[in-house]
């Protein structure tokens, strides 16, 4: 099921879209409901182009005369007893409007209108293919009514009559089956066609009414080819018994086929003409005087026959425009074709002889039309001349009549004239910077948030009692460097400083170890670390509660909870046993230790070291050779009591 708002918006011209809005105006005011109907639902669901618009009100249609001329609208004529208008809006629509009615036929051809809701209004219809409308109202626009299942006849293709009696009731219903098979190659239906051909056979086209035959005769005119349609009607017989005089014969053939492409070569410029009168007058081109003139008084729309009648000195009037000084530039005479009526142009085009007239006419079909093609559009988009400005059209239709009338030669031109539509520059994008300190404070925040996984499968613990517990598991012979980001911690009250390194004579006197290169996460041994230079730094307050050994003055512990005090550790004595299981730290000898085995090394060192033994001690320590080697331990939790 296509969608009907769309339709509306997208396959409707300009000038038709402006045409329905006059009259659903006019309606609302007068408080009728508005209803899109007939041939224009048809040709919308169909794809077929739409060529006028029928609109059927809950109401009475002729109370909206006076309103659709106030809206700009040309009257054409009216029917009263079906309450039906007919109306010219600008841009070449024609529309009709009727009231919604129901009919009743106590003989064939001569109905009786009872005026009612719109679902009645669409079962009294010919086929079923016309029995659809679109509703035009505020609480339900767009909104499809289909009482008779239309929508699948036209899916089909078929013509269906939406009443079993049709072709008796109303014998012009033939002719319109016969004109819409020629236009659109639709056929009827089996029961349908059976109708027709009874109908036929009892000769009930001799019961038509004047005012429908009027009508039929004014629609072959409207039709898109209208020799077609009338050599349909002709071959049916049905022009003997609508008008003898009227055949094939007496049309101008030649002059339709080239009407018809002068027709199609204005729409792909942008004129929109009605093609009926030139079409008449060609069709009738043959016909005596007297039988166009008893032809013009049948039809119902008495302005389509003012129409035809001036459509000569009309167009008489417009060459005098086309060949005046206002036309005499290129730009200015494509412009007056564009804006002017358009039935005029379109058989100007077709019937004058003039030289400088089929001059103009050459340029505005072959000539003109090429200046669009040197429209830049690389420099336009150069200068932010985009089609996404609001005014893109009009400085492309104003650059198209420059190089018209051969302006703007060279691209110092071309660029002048296109600076007062260029939009200004955009403003360049704002970088927010952080100041440097800020960003070292952050990168500071994120590296303290890092977290370390937890070593040998035991609870992970703090930064603070890995600090404390790390100098005790060396034998407080390594000094630790500082964590990243944390200055060196005060020492508490009472605390004396620690001691500066052993002078660099010492650390020569001291026996250089045979050991390896160490491999990544190796523990230096005792003797080596005593070679490294220490730096001077100050112990941290946690680690001042601890005695170390052999120190001639301990240092003094902040206030804390009573501890008894640690023996100093010997080599050879059992405090070493004790000291060793807490970290499995093994002196190497010169030449009778083995090597330690190898632990790894814990991925974060905490910064804090306290000081290393003196040079000399170590270098004594490391000549005694070890009794046995100790076996190596797990490193014991140890929390600090702060």
């Amino acid at each position: 099921m296509p969608d009907y708002i769309y339709l509306l918006e997208n396959r409707l011209s300009p000038a038709q879209q402006n045409a329905l809005r006059q009259v659903r105006d006019a309606a609302r005011d007068a408080g009728m409901t508005l209803f899109l109907t007939g041939g224009a639902v048809r040709d919308l669901t169909s794809g077929f182009p739409v060529r006028d618009l029928d609109f059927a009100v809950q109401g009475n249609a002729l109370k909206l005369k006076k309103p659709l001329e106030k809206a700009g609208g040309a009257f054409w004529g009216d029917h009263e007893p079906s309450r039906t208008l007919f109306f010219w809006f600008p841009g070449s629509v024609r529309v009709e409007v009727s009231s919604a009615r129901r009919e009743e036929y106590p003989k064939p051809g001569k109905p009786v209108f009872h005026w009612a809701p719109i679902l009645e209004d669409l079962r009294r219809r010919d086929f079923t293919a016309n029995a659809m409308a679109i509703s035009l109202n505020e609480g339900s626009w767009g909104l499809l009514l289909d009482p008779l299942n239309g929508f699948a006849d036209i899916e089909a293709r078929h013509l269906r009559l939406a009443s079993n009696y049709g072709f008796i009731e109303d014998p012009s219903r033939m002719l319109r089956a016969v004109r819409l098979s020629a236009r659109t190659g639709w056929e009827m239906d089996e029961r349908t066609k059976a109708r027709y051909q009874n109908a036929k056979t009892e000769s009930m086209m001799e019961q038509i009414s004047p005012y429908a035959r009027g009508y039929e005769l004014e629609e072959i005119a409207h039709e898109e080819d209208p020799l077609k349609t009338l050599r349909a009607l002709d071959a049916e017989g049905w022009m003997k018994s609508l008008y003898p005089a009227w055949v094939p014969a007496k049309a101008d053939t030649k002059g339709l086929d080239e009407l018809n492409k002068i027709f199609v070569r204005l729409l792909m410029l942008g004129v929109n003409p009605d093609p009926s009168a030139a079409h008449l007058e060609l069709l009738t081109a043959k016909l005596q005087p007297k039988d166009v003139a008893g032809l013009k008084r049948l039809f119902p729309r008495r302005g389509f026959v003012e129409q035809w009648n001036h459509l000569e000195q009309s167009a008489k009037e417009f060459s005098k425009e086309l060949l005046g000084k206002n036309a005499s530039t290129p730009s200015a005479a494509w412009k007056l074709l564009v804006s002017h009526q358009a039935e005029p142009v379109l058989w100007l085009a077709f019937s004058s002889k003039n030289v400088q007239v089929k001059e103009k006419f050459n340029n505005f079909f072959n000539v003109w039309p090429e200046a669009r093609q040197k429209i830049p559009t690389t420099i336009m988009a150069e200068m932010r001349i985009t089609p996404d400005l609001p005014d893109y059209g009009k400085i492309a239709e104003l650059l198209f009549f420059q190089f018209m009338d051969g302006k703007l030669q060279t691209e110092e031109e071309l660029r002048a004239f296109l600076a007062p539509h260029s939009p200004p520059a955009p403003p360049p994008p704002v970088v927010i910077r952080r100041p440097r300190g800020r960003r070292a404070e952050i990168k500071v925040e994120e590296e303290d948030e890092v977290e370390t996984p937890a070593r040998n499968g035991a609870d992970e613990e703090s930064d603070d009692d890995e600090r404390d517990a790390l100098p005790s598991v060396l034998g407080d012979a390594v000094p630790l460097p500082p964590r990243k980001g944390a200055a060196p911690a005060k020492a508490g009250k009472g605390a004396k400083a620690a001691p500066a390194p052993a002078p660099a004579k010492a650390a020569k006197e001291s026996p250089k170890p045979s050991a390896a290169p160490l491999k990544p996460g190796q523990k230096l041994p005792a003797a080596k670390v005593a070679e490294k230079p220490k730096l001077p730094e100050k112990a941290p307050a946690k680690a001042a509660a601890k005695p170390e050994p052999k120190k001639p003055e301990p240092k003094a512990a902040p206030k804390a909870p009573e501890k008894k005090p640690v023996p100093k550790p010997a080599v050879q004595k059992p405090g070493a046993k004790a000291a060793a299981k807490k970290a499995p730290v093994k002196v190497a000898a010169k030449k009778f230790a083995k090597p330690a085995p190898k632990k790894p090394a814990p991925k974060k060192q905490p910064p804090a070291r306290k000081p290393a033994k003196p040079a000399k001690a170590a270098a004594k320590t490391a000549k005694k050779p070890a009794k046995k080697p100790t076996k190596p331990s797990k490193p014991a939790k140890k929390k600090n009591k702060r």
